[in-house]
């Protein structure tokens, strides 16, 4: 094995049609001049590899999906539902794909997977909550376990149809509204405004808000979730500069190469699942002690459709749920968005990336609430710390991603072999995935002045009471009861979302209290010392990242003038002089073509 420095790689392009880039040829090794880098050689013949990157996305996206569904659906009767809970999983994979496949083919074009958040599971649970009213049981060091009260007030069984029903309306909802506020253009008004002052705090509150929910899952069995854990630290951070010789199968007259690969980088996600999942299956414990329904119950195969169950449930509560929700997902996607384009070391999205983005998660989660889904789709946190701890993303692994659970959801009883997975597996996961967030929130505060005492009380306060807002209206004596039920049900659920106050505190803060450009982190313009080539180049680098697809960007000529924000803007003659940016672009441009790639001394790894 090698051992080279590990540093973040920027996401490999696409051409406008969607097919796989070639990497140019790279320059030998100064240390082995007869080695090539791993990256040089497998081009868009990676195939192998691209799968097994999507198999740990998907581990992470279904260690996601079953927790919510868990903390949703805790020990659900036999025969509460008039249909089996892992149809309702399956729906939710289904959705999940599509809405990822269209995310990174005609969206963002980020490589983010699509899945439920606590943006929805807390406005469902405030909604399902207030009708079926449930006690606390933790027997011991096991998870939590959730039952029906038993008292006469308690409603019957048959609510829990209604219930989800409710709840599938109100992701329906949010679906239309946060699409409307994709389609109207309102992230390229807003997202220019939101500086590090803004992200930072959000993905500091990200990062922390799943912590409470990650404890009760590692709490099944802490053994086994702090095993986890260290694998995945020990696999990602310190054996993650390791490289592994690999021999490259090539013609035998062709000269012999070799190949170096950062697997225990690569794999750092599946390895230690596997390890822990056989592990805890000798220890008997790999069964799931919150089975979402009986085995024999799911189908083998099924045909997601809308109204199969029953049509979503439009209420006024339900109304009022979805638009906490459309307002909290908007807010943790725009941040989602900056992560992943900071982690690949892209620039900053676009607005017509960001406004495409949001109305494609849109049209996602009314997907989600036709099939029955009571969970909307969003950009995954978890998803975008595991590119992190990969330190490479790819479109290619997206969309092999969500044609997985595109292919899962048409067979619940398959879907339901995930909720399998002992509880610890998905604490120990989640538990990574979100420290990486946290830490992404923390090193976005260097980009402003953390010195300055604005900054300071700005960054203190949105964090804060991000955190308190929520505790304090949990441990309210009396709820908050305005007198009317739509009402008190939007407030409860929206102060209870940690992001969106997170989020909202500092952009408030940040545009209303005086402070310079520099100050606040806006004032990194272009270098001075790139040329009119490089300035060019750079441009072009960003359309290829987040423009359109080729056949469909040839559309935007004939779509109406007010959807010209989901489109690719023309550049500005004056910038491709060298002319003077436009305000609020920022430094973090790509590099030139020459040294887009990884030398081969390993000063990284990407994939396609």
């Amino acid at each position: 094995m090698s051992r080279s420095p590990l540093h973040p790689i920027p996401l490999l392009s696409v051409s406008s049609q969607d097919a796989p880039a070639s990497l140019p040829s790279l320059r030998p090794s100064l240390q082995n001049p007869s080695s090539h880098s791993w990256a040089s050689r497998c081009g868009p013949s990676t195939w192998g590899l691209s799968c097994l990157l999507a198999l740990q996305h998907f581990l992470v996206l279904a260690s996601l999906l079953c927790a919510s569904h868990l903390l949703l659906l805790h020990n659900l009767p036999p025969g509460g539902l008039s249909y089996s809970p892992a149809q309702l999983l399956a729906s939710s994979f289904f959705s999940c794909g599509v809405s990822t496949v269209l995310q990174t083919w005609m969206g963002s074009r980020l490589p983010l997977v699509q899945a439920p958040s606590l943006e929805f599971l807390i406005p469902a649970l405030v909604l399902t909550n207030q009708k079926l009213p449930l006690t606390t049981k933790t027997p011991g060091n096991a998870s939590l376990s959730l039952r029906l009260c038993s008292l006469t007030s308690c409603h019957g069984l048959e609510l829990w149809n209604t219930s989800l029903r409710e709840v599938s309306g109100a992701v329906v909802v949010s679906g239309l509204l946060q699409g409307t506020i994709g389609l109207l253009g309102v992230p390229g008004h807003v997202f220019p405004h939101c500086g590090p002052l803004v992200l930072a705090p959000s993905l500091v509150v990200a990062g922390l808000s799943a912590h409470k929910e990650v404890a009760q899952f590692c709490s099944a069995h802490w053994g086994l979730a702090l095993l986890l854990i260290l694998l995945m630290v020990v696999c990602s951070q310190h054996l993650g500069s390791c490289q592994v010789r690999l021999c490259s199968w090539r013609p035998a007259s062709a000269s012999p190469a070799h190949i170096y690969v950062p697997v225990f980088r690569l794999l750092s996600v599946l390895t230690p699942v596997a390890c822990v999942w056989i592990i805890s299956a000798l220890l008997g414990l790999s069964a799931n002690p919150l089975h979402l329904s009986d085995p024999t119950e799911a189908p083998w195969f099924w045909l997601p459709h809308p109204g199969e169950w029953d049509w979503p449930l439009l209420t006024p509560r339900a109304l009022a749920a979805g638009i906490s929700m459309a307002l909290a997902a908007s807010t943790s996607s725009l941040g989602c968005y900056a992560l992943c384009g900071q982690l690949l070391h892209l620039s900053p999205p676009p607005p017509h990336a960001c406004s495409r983005g949001l109305s494609l998660e849109g049209l996602g989660s009314v997907l989600a609430g036709l099939l029955g889904s009571p969970l909307g789709t969003a950009s995954s946190f978890p998803n975008v710390g595991t590119v992190s701890l990969f330190q490479t993303g790819s479109r290619r692994v997206a969309h092999l991603v969500g044609l997985f659970c595109m292919g899962l959801g048409f067979s619940p009883r398959l879907a339901q072999l995930f909720t399998n997975i002992p509880l610890p597996v998905l604490g120990g996961v989640l538990g990574v995935t979100q420290a990486v967030v946290l830490s992404a929130g923390f090193s976005s505060f260097h980009l402003a002045d953390i010195d300055s005492g604005r900054n300071v009380f700005i960054v203190g306060f949105s964090i804060f009471m991000a955190l308190l807002l929520p505790r304090w209206l949990r441990e309210a004596p009396v709820m908050l009861n305005t007198g009317w039920s739509p009402l008190d049900m939007f407030l409860r659920s929206l102060l209870a979302e940690p992001i969106f106050l997170a989020g909202l505190l500092g952009f408030l803060l940040e545009n209303t209290i005086s402070g310079t450009q520099i100050e606040r982190g806006l004032g990194q313009g272009r270098p001075t010392s790139f040329t009119a080539q490089e300035t060019r180049k750079s441009r072009e680098k960003e359309a290829q990242e987040y423009g359109l697809p080729l056949a469909i960007n040839d559309m935007c000529s004939c779509i109406p003038q007010p959807l010209h924000c989901l489109c690719p803007m023309p550049e500005d003659p004056e910038d491709e002089e060298g002319g003077p940016s436009k305000t609020g672009e920022t430094a973090d441009l790509l590099p030139d073509s020459e040294e887009s790639c990884p030398r081969a001394n390993g000063e990284g790894f990407r994939s396609q």
